[in-house]
């Protein structure tokens, strides 16, 4: 009898004992797993980083909405008739805002501050028909404007007010904007003075055929950043704030932004502007060439294996592009080492370039690749 206590009193001991262990080790588990659950939870719920999507476009925009300006253009009746043939952008604007019968006899638009003592650009387009040009400042300030010079080939336009320590932007090189990237528009679009709307840029080198003059040049810049009337002239601007390029156009079928906006590039806007504020026009370098744009019917016809590019069909005798060497049936493939794919970007570039520069210029010739220098000359007259 006093075994077989013995022997209870010894299973109660390692029952209690087993028991404890038991419970020790589930409160150990449970607490590891709760401590791993925890890291998980703080792992999935860490702060976004500052780059998340979309962006913060704010500082952007506070350094480009004050450089922004609101331009008012007012025509007498003898500018106005004198205007009637001569507005391209009726498809985009409607010929009720800018041209057409009933003409108006006041328009709208923006401009962008481009030097501290109030030179401006905008679009030929903006001013060219009017006597009258009132600026108005971010900040509700308004001036008279005087016309400097204007360039329709381009649609650019330079106008002054008599100011000082005006706000200006530091330029985007516009040939390494990358399709993708995010921009801002700042305009004043129908009347709604410094509006901001973003959006990507969705092509370069866009040609939509709206300066069909002699000697037009279209290189634009296309997004999707809203624009409306009353944004043409204002300011591209990249997210860190510089500018770009001026918003010149919409493609539309009502008059009203119906998804892509068409801006100048900043690198073509700065030769133009540079050119008008000292010399009253655009000096325009030319290569002396009639061209074509590759495509796969002009390569099957050459026997070549390039579908883009640039073809030179005729050359002008005496021009740069003869004298250095170029010939015809040539196809232009680079400038500079940065390839050519379509004829806007040639455009662009030697738009962009002096009088007197040299573009090392690469063509496939029947197969052959050649470099040839060719130092620009001035539009033979």
């Amino acid at each position: 009898m006093k075994n077989f206590l013995s022997f209870i009193f010894a299973g109660i001991i390692g029952g209690l004992i087993a028991f404890g262990g038991i419970k020790y080790t589930s409160q150990s588990t449970s607490d590891i797993t709760s401590e791993n659950l925890s890291q998980k939870v703080n792992l999935i719920n860490q702060k976004p980083s500052a780059v998340s999507f979309p962006g913060n476009f704010t500082e952007a925009a506070k350094k480009a909405m004050p450089v922004v300006v609101h331009i008012k253009a007012t025509a007498g009746t003898k500018s106005i008739q004198g205007n009637e043939q001569r507005n391209p952008f009726g498809g985009f604007f409607g010929e009720d805002f800018f041209g057409g019968a009933p003409r108006p006899q006041s328009g709208a638009g923006s401009g962008v501050f481009i030097a501290p003592d109030g030179y401006i650009v905008t679009n030929n387009h903006v001013v060219s028909f009017a006597d009258e040009l009132e600026v108005t400042t971010y900040d509700n300030r308004t001036y008279k404007a005087k016309l400097i010079g204007t360039d329709p080939g381009t649609d650019l336009a330079v106008i002054k007010i008599d100011a000082t320590n005006m706000p200006t932007l530091n330029y985007a090189n516009s040939d390494e904007a990358q399709v993708g990237e995010w921009v801002l528009a700042v305009g004043n679009p129908f009347d709604l003075t410094s509006t901001v709307t973003a959006g990507i840029i969705s092509a370069k080198g866009r040609s939509i055929d709206i300066l069909r003059g002699k000697g037009g040049i279209e290189s634009f810049i296309q997004t999707d950043a809203a624009v409306n009337p009353g944004n043409s002239g204002g300011a591209l601007v990249d997210d860190s704030g510089k500018l770009l390029g001026i918003n010149t156009a919409i493609a539309t079928q009502t008059g009203s932004y119906a998804g892509y906006s068409f801006a100048i590039p900043a690198n073509l806007m700065k030769k133009i502007v540079d050119d008008i504020i000292e010399f009253g026009s655009f000096q325009r370098a030319y290569l002396g060439i009639s061209i074509n744009e590759m495509d796969a019917e002009l390569s099957t016809e050459l026997g070549v294996d390039i579908s883009q590019g640039v073809f030179v069909d005729q050359l002008v005798d005496g021009g740069a592009a003869s004298y250095a060497g170029i010939l015809p049936r040539d196809i232009i493939t680079a400038v500079n080492n940065r390839p050519i794919k379509t004829v806007p970007e040639l455009q662009e570039i030697v738009g962009s370039a002096q009088v007197g520069d040299v573009l090392n210029i690469t063509v496939n010739r029947k197969g052959a690749v050649k470099e040839i220098p060719v130092k620009l000359k001035a539009q033979q007259r």
